[in-house]
């Protein structure tokens, strides 16, 4: 089957978060069963066009219209690329190699995304890929399906279109004459971007798209409520005949605690508990907490936001550090708020919490490994990656039962048996902290049970083979195969 993956970001190449781990691991993971043909295509960011590890040919260059504009397109071949993906990148110096900062927050990120989807039907053309199916990925390329079917259906006429929602806070909203002066599609696609008299991208492509998935199972039924759909709740209502959520994976090469680079000592599921506690002794030290072999190091490793449930975790630290023999270690930059908080408890309790605020690959790795208990009490989480990471390297998760997190840990009773970690329902600090203290009773009076969920967690299959099938399966569907 020929499938092409179209998106905003993917490592190694770009990444701001979770997207960019799904398109580095998913392409790969299709084009490893046999007799399929991926292509991935990305924008040509500055960071990339910079950077010498990622060898390029120019393939061809056109104009791709917008609105009344005639923009330059050229396509750039990733060369030396053995995983049999297919990456191409779309340059345009003025939306995408022209900018230093970050890849979005631009002002005119409408545009720039609205460019780079109907350039990925022009680059898939150019180069002569016409897809059995394409996957396209939140927002920014929400209008692939609707410029396919409304201008480009010629051009693709058996092409069936995968939409997925990776976050559905972020829509790409734009003013009503967005949809005249940038867009330039045919009057009778107006209604279907409508929303409140404003345009909608991600509205379209629900409409628009043969077939809409979400990133998991929980998720996807989350997103019928009002509370979690962020106002599309009735769009996919309507579309619930065609929605479906596929359960994210995690590179297991790259997440290894028997070979990660980062770790002081390396261990396996098999004989963990010499390697996992050399882990914790070095992380302590590193981060200027006592080397407590017997005192649990709990950890998170996350954007400091409010969704992320770090509202909960304030609001019980004091007493949770009060009350019970542990440490915290928490990584991540974010809000303001949530900075000078961690920073002043770490103060406040400079033996038992440790605040590095601050995005490092390498510490994220040793945390994950070092760790005794992760922390994710997120307000929603379509899928979350972390909760996987942590249970790799033998970290028992407490998490909130939403998206993607009730799905990937199922609750294990206070023996710490039937499940992969300690789970609390309602999004309250009280249930939060009362599932903290099930996980510490287990870990300082069970130490046996502890490491038997420690074993059952490592032992899991977090890789990319079962979503990858599923994708495949939903391919044929599609095609009709």
């Amino acid at each position: 089957m020929k499938i092409a993956v179209l998106a905003s970001e993917g490592a190694p190449y770009a990444k701001s978060g979770g997207l960019g781990d799904v398109m580095e691991a998913l392409p790969a993971a299709l084009a490893r069963i046999p007799g399929n043909e991926v292509v991935l295509v990305l924008p040509y960011y500055k960071k990339i066009k910079d950077n010498a590890a990622y060898p390029v040919e120019l393939v061809c260059e056109f104009e791709t219209s917008l609105g009344w504009r005639k923009q330059y397109c050229g396509v750039m071949k990733l060369l030396g690329r053995t995983d049999g993906v297919q990456v191409y990148f779309v340059d345009n110096q003025y939306y995408f190699a022209g900018r230093t900062g970050a890849i979005y927050g631009d002002m005119d990120d409408g545009e720039r995304y609205a460019y780079f989807s109907k350039a990925c039907l022009d680059t898939l053309s150019a180069v002569g890929f016409i897809p059995d199916v394409i996957q396209c990925n939140d927002w920014q390329t929400a209008l692939v399906p609707t410029y396919l079917k409304s201008v480009y259906r010629d051009v693709f006429p058996d092409t069936k279109i995968m939409y997925t929602i990776h976050n559905i806070e972020y829509q790409g909203w734009a003013n009503a004459s967005f949809f005249d002066d940038v867009l330039g599609l045919p009057w009778e696609w107006r209604s279907c971007l409508d929303m409140g008299g404003s345009v909608n991208m991600m509205k379209g492509a629900i409409e628009s798209a043969d077939l809409v998935t979400t990133v998991s199972e929980t998720y996807a039924r989350e997103l019928m409520y009002p509370y979690y759909a962020h106002g599309l709740d009735g769009v996919l209502s309507d579309a619930a005949w065609k929605l479906t959520g596929i359960t994210n994976g995690i590179d297991t090469n790259t997440f290894n605690p028997a070979t990660d680079p980062a770790l002081p000592a390396h261990f396996s599921a098999s004989d963990f508990t010499a390697g996992k506690a050399a882990c914790k002794a070095a992380l302590q030290q590193e981060v200027g907490l006592p080397q407590e072999a017997d005192t649990p190091l709990m950890v998170m490793v996350t954007r400091l936001a409010g969704h992320k449930g770090l509202d909960l975790l304030c609001y019980i630290a004091r007493k949770l550090l009060w009350e019970e023999k542990c440490q915290l270690l928490i990584l991540g930059t974010g809000e303001a708020q949530y900075e000078q908080f961690f920073k002043e408890l770490a103060a406040e309790f400079p033996d038992r919490v440790a605040a590095k605020i601050t995005f490092n690959l390498g510490l994220a790795a040793r945390i994950y490994a070092g760790g005794d208990i992760y922390l994710m009490p997120s307000k929603s989480e379509p899928c979350g990656l972390s909760q996987m990471n942590a249970m790799r390297y033998g970290t028992v998760p407490v998490v909130h039962a939403t998206g993607g997190l009730r799905d990937t840990v199922p609750p294990a009773d206070e023996k710490g048996q039937g499940g992969l970690g300690f789970t609390f329902q309602s999004y309250n600090g009280d249930d939060f902290l009362a599932s903290v203290k099930r996980c510490l009773n287990l870990y300082h009076n069970d130490r046996e049970g502890f490491r038997a969920l420690q074993y059952r967690d490592m032992t899991q299959d977090f890789s990319w083979n079962v979503p990858a099938g599923r994708y495949m399966d939903l391919f044929r569907q599609m095609c009709g195969q």
